[in-house]
């Protein structure tokens, strides 16, 4: 066994630990499971969010995008901050009204605040769908991490069945006490090793950074620059919008708001966060500093950029460090992940074919589940392709769709009918699915239009098809009320 993969299998016995201990003392019912008995503090619940939002996309996701595409990926910069300002205003009175209804899941809160269990039961299987592609986003950078942090002793598809296993473990014992707990160990070693490699890359292969960007635009002429069509600047812009907008859409997300103990964690935190933007920063640099070093990797290769130039400078002891830091996260998220979508298919969607279900029922069904969707994810992510950045685009497109729903019924009395908020996630879907899977393009149904609109997101699109249709149903379903 290399050391490198000695390291690593010593972090996750160390996260599979932390798990165990997290329990103790606490009797495991679906509320302590799910969102930690509502009794998480500023800190808790500042590196649950950021242990949620800095995951295998950020790690080598964001370093292979800036090594395979260049100025595009600016876009990750952006977004965490805008969605952190949101959260400001959109997270307390989701709290308020969770706590005061005691809410367990995503679901949960568009059933009670628009009274239709037939809207929490479409919520739910939206969000277990978006859920997919986010938890095969994870596995996949599990195996990616494992395989070639052990120099090749595991395969990608071995490295993915042993951290699924050690995964649905850590997840069915501890859940979301767990995760918090190995958060800590992750957000350190995440700061850690991303502002050392951030910094140290370029210095050492190029002597600065202005040099480094100097010798790329110098063998890539306008790589650093947004191209006029395409990924252009509408392009980046709709997608920061859709992407600040459905942060705290994903189902995990917005439950993590639930753990809180008050609403003013969320400001608190509102203001720290943005500042974790540096980490984002640190892996960009990671993977522009590849470029030039390790080339050659095309297509979803583009995501080992970050693990093979640190192969090609570092020795085995520190490639494992790096390793064990990308194992943690990805097993942060995933468990997480794990928890939402269990909760949602047990709380949500069987509840609503069994309403007489007792709690210890739901409960059990609940941690039976976590395999069953484990097991869906390898599926999924041992099937070839797939880069890292468009699977987590491919699931914003889609959590997106809950945004102006969620929106509308803050007020004390929802601002739309649940017939229109109904109809408005159903359109907002079906655009989603009919421009993705058919293969159909802006550019192809609009020949002849500027880049202003058909470089534009396709989750911009149905968003404000979403929109149009919720504001429409609502205006008639509202009417006869009025009369």
């Amino acid at each position: 066994m290399s050391s490198a993969l000695a390291i690593i299998g010593a972090f996750l016995l160390l996260s599979l630990t932390l798990g165990i201990l997290a329990r103790r003392g606490r009797t495991m019912n679906l509320e302590q499971w799910s969102v930690g008995g509502r009794g998480f503090g500023t800190i808790f619940v500042f590196l649950l969010m950021a242990g949620e939002i800095y995951t295998t996309f950020t790690f080598l996701g964001g370093s292979g995008w800036a090594y395979g595409k260049g100025a595009p990926a600016f876009y990750i910069l952006c977004y965490g901050a805008v969605a952190y300002a949101i959260s400001y205003f959109l997270l307390p009175p989701i709290w308020r009204y969770a706590t005061a209804n005691h809410l367990l899941s995503q679901a949960d809160f568009f059933a009670a605040k628009y009274t239709s269990r037939g809207l929490g039961v479409l919520v739910s299987l939206v969000s277990v769908a978006a859920i997919v592609p986010y938890l095969v986003l994870q596995l996949k950078g599990l195996g990616i991490i494992l395989s070639e942090a052990s120099y090749g002793e595991f395969s990608p598809a071995q490295a993915v069945w042993i951290s699924t296993a050690a995964l649905v473990f850590y997840v069915v014992v501890s859940g979301v006490h767990g995760s918090a707990w190995t958060a800590v160990v992750k957000d350190v070693m995440i700061l850690g090793v991303a502002a050392a490699l951030g910094l140290y890359l370029p210095l050492h292969y190029y002597g600065g950074y202005r040099a480094m960007f100097v010798a790329i635009e110098a063998a890539h002429p306008g790589f650093l620059t947004l191209p006029a069509h395409g990924m252009s600047p509408a392009w980046l812009i709709s997608t920061v919008l859709l992407t600040a907008l459905g942060f705290y859409m994903w189902p995990h997300t917005f439950a993590s708001a639930y753990t809180a103990r008050s609403e003013g964690v969320f400001r608190r935190n509102a203001v720290i966060m943005p500042l974790y933007q540096l980490v984002m920063l640190f892996v960009l640099l990671v993977g522009f500093s590849a470029i030039l070093r390790v080339p050659g990797l095309k297509g979803a290769n583009a995501d080992l950029a970050l693990l093979e130039v640190s192969k090609a400078t570092f020795s085995p002891p520190v490639v494992g460090v790096i390793g064990a830091a990308g194992l943690l996260t990805a097993l942060v998220p995933g468990s997480m992940l794990l928890v939402t979508a269990a909760t949602i298919l047990a709380q949500n969607v069987f509840r609503s074919v069994v309403p007489g279900a007792a709690d210890r029922t739901v409960s059990i069904l609940a941690k039976w589940l976590v395999p069953v969707v484990a097991l869906l994810g390898v599926w999924l992510t041992l099937r070839p392709g797939n880069a890292l950045v468009p699977l987590l685009l491919m699931g914003y497109n889609m959590v997106t769709q809950l945004f102006p729903a969620v929106l509308l019924a803050l007020p004390r009395r929802p601002l739309a009918t649940r017939a229109g908020a109904f109809a408005g996630i159903l359109a907002g879907e079906a655009t989603v699915a009919a421009l993705s899977l058919s293969g159909v393009t802006l550019p192809g149904l609009l020949p002849g239009w500027p880049a202003l609109v058909t470089d534009l997101n396709i989750g911009i699109v149905a968003l404000l098809v979403n929109a149009v249709v919720l504001a429409g149903v609502t205006l008639v379903t509202r009417a006869p009320a009025r009369r």
